[in-house]
């Protein structure tokens, strides 16, 4: 069965860098988890304008053996816990446990997170907004027929200079919140 989508449908974060303040070494526990300014209330902003929220996060560092299972989940609770205390919810976290060479599906810049969040949802993903902060964030979204956002935090501001020609024209912020003040008034 599907899940139920909100009046205004879904919108998909990516999480290091553009939800929390990501790391070369990896964030291992709900200890290093440090949301950035804004995004908590950016989230709580989007439930409140009607979208749906879900969250697809490569997590490599499950392969690698940097985090474990327990520890994840221990982020992820911390997440939604603080996006429930400002008023809002995040419906569903999608991860790829797989490491870079792994050729998996799911590993962004493939669809695979997507395609399932959209088959789990019953929706298909054009016009969905995909919000990221890394070029393969943004060729996730732009294979999967989404709208690719990108936002200047995490590695945002480097992947704005290297961006190719066919993503030249993708809406570009500071933040996730100033990202959604626009979705939340559209």
């Amino acid at each position: 069965m599907p899940g139920l989508l909100s009046e205004k449908g879904l919108v998909i974060l990516d999480r290091d860098g553009v939800i929390n303040h990501d790391s070369a070494e990896f964030v291992k526990t709900a200890d290093e988890w440090f949301p950035l300014d804004g995004s908590i209330d950016a989230i709580a902003r989007l439930s409140a304008a009607g979208f749906t929220v879900a969250v697809a996060s490569n997590q490599s560092g499950l392969a690698r053996g940097l985090i474990t299972d327990e520890a994840l989940s221990a982020m992820h609770r911390k997440l939604c816990t603080m996006v429930a205390a400002a008023g809002g919810r995040i419906d569903r976290i999608s991860i790829c446990p797989h490491g870079p060479d792994d050729d998996c599906a799911c590993r962004k810049p493939k669809p695979g997170m997507l395609v399932e969040l959209g088959e789990h949802y019953g929706a298909p993903l054009a016009g969905v907004p995909v919000i990221g902060d890394s070029l393969r964030d943004l060729q996730a979204a732009a294979s999967a027929g989404a709208l690719p956002i990108l936002v200047r935090t995490g590695n945002g501001t480097k992947t704005e200079l290297e961006l190719p020609p066919e993503l030249s024209t993708i809406a570009v912020f500071d933040n996730l919140a100033a990202a959604a003040t626009v979705l939340a008034a559209s």
